[in-house]
């Protein structure tokens, strides 16, 4: 299989993409890019180990923690929230179980509406970020959003639903959102550079979020202080690859669970893509993926389980990815098709070597 990055060119040109760009064989490296500046005041240049957020792309870290506490037997997928939420959030469908918060078909309203007339650079959260500390904080912003539709009825995206699984994970483990995903999923992992880090306190292995494609302006404002369960976590390339083949080995839940969470269940065409239980599924092939989009973070890790193969392109400002994203799916898709022809084995990969 084949895939050659200098076809990028031509998308990298479109606009200032700043980030990371990695092909993954066989548990090794075997292409990379990087671009741009992970702090850009500083001129600090971005590298493959830099650790760059993912906006939604973290939400199949919520999906997972939740189904180690129903593969552990502490939840059940029938199970309606309204046992875990009590009197809170009362314009909740009393029929919402946990299944249709990770399938977002629960039909509930969102504290986020990117159907709506919203613009990256908007400042949507209506309290300060700086004390969205937890999943229990977000409880003023998903109060008081009507019901859209009857459970089960149809797929819609909610951050909402994501966010009050986070929630339910708090109130169930006792702990944190944050140390329950890092307990449950991270470290069973071997994710030793992924995680949630304050927009405010950035180490310095870590790419600032910009707005937009040129300037200084940060994301610092625009978003939860810390990534919580709807999206934002910190990761790297190389951790990607290590967590598709931790999840798809059934080292974070069991291989049944892998499974149903990534069996496709919906079609969504404005996507291009189906939907199966916290992860996209590319829409004819055997692909699956994690995408993510917001204030400064712009993220797409596809991997083709048959062929041992991710390849991932991780942006820090909100626009400038997409073109390489785009280009990138193109090279993939070609490669898998080439594949199909010509009947290479379901491993390795001769692709452009990283100098």
């Amino acid at each position: 299989m084949d895939i050659n990055l200098t076809g990028l060119d031509g998308a990298l040109a479109q606009r200032s993409f700043t980030g990371v760009i990695a092909v993954y064989a066989d548990g090794r490296r075997v292409a990379e890019r990087c671009a741009g500046y992970r702090h850009r005041a500083h001129r600090v240049p971005m590298t493959i180990d830099t650790r760059i957020a993912v906006a939604s792309g973290s939400k199949a870290f919520t999906a997972l923690a939740v189904m180690r506490l129903v593969d552990d037997g502490r939840l059940r997928l029938d199970q309606p929230v309204r046992e875990m939420l009590g009197a809170d959030l009362p314009l909740i469908d009393a029929a919402v179980t946990v299944e249709h918060l990770l399938t977002h078909t629960s039909g509930i309203g969102d504290y986020l509406d990117e159907d709506g007339d919203w613009e990256v650079s908007d400042h949507v959260l209506t309290v300060p970020v700086h004390t969205l500390t937890t999943a229990e904080a977000f409880l003023p912003l998903l109060d008081g959003h009507a019901q859209r539709s009857r459970p089960g009825e149809r797929f819609s995206y909610c951050n909402s639903g994501y966010m009050i699984l986070g929630v339910i994970l708090e109130r169930i483990t006792g702990d944190t959102y944050h140390e329950a995903v890092t307990r449950l999923v991270l470290e069973p992992a071997g994710l030793t550079r992924t995680g949630f880090l304050p927009l405010n306190e950035l180490p310095a292995d870590a790419a600032v979020g910009y707005i937009h494609d040129e300037g200084d302006l940060a994301n610092t404002l625009h978003l939860p202080v810390l990534g919580n369960a709807d999206g934002g976590a910190f990761t790297t390339a190389h951790d990607l690859h290590q967590f598709w083949t931790a999840f798809l080995d059934g080292r974070i839940v069991a291989v049944d669970t892998v499974a149903a969470m990534t069996r496709p269940r919906h079609d969504v065409p404005g996507e291009g893509l189906r939907y199966a239980m916290g992860f996209w599924v590319h829409p004819t092939r055997d692909v699956l993926i994690l995408e993510g989009y917001d204030a400064g973070a712009s993220f797409r890790s596809s991997h083709a389980p048959v062929h041992g193969l991710t390849v991932s392109v991780l942006g820090n400002s909100s626009e400038g990815a997409w073109p390489v994203i785009g280009a990138v799916a193109g090279l993939l898709d070609a490669a898998l098709q080439h594949a199909d022809e010509v009947g290479d084995p379901p491993s390795g990969a001769d692709v452009d070597r990283p100098r």
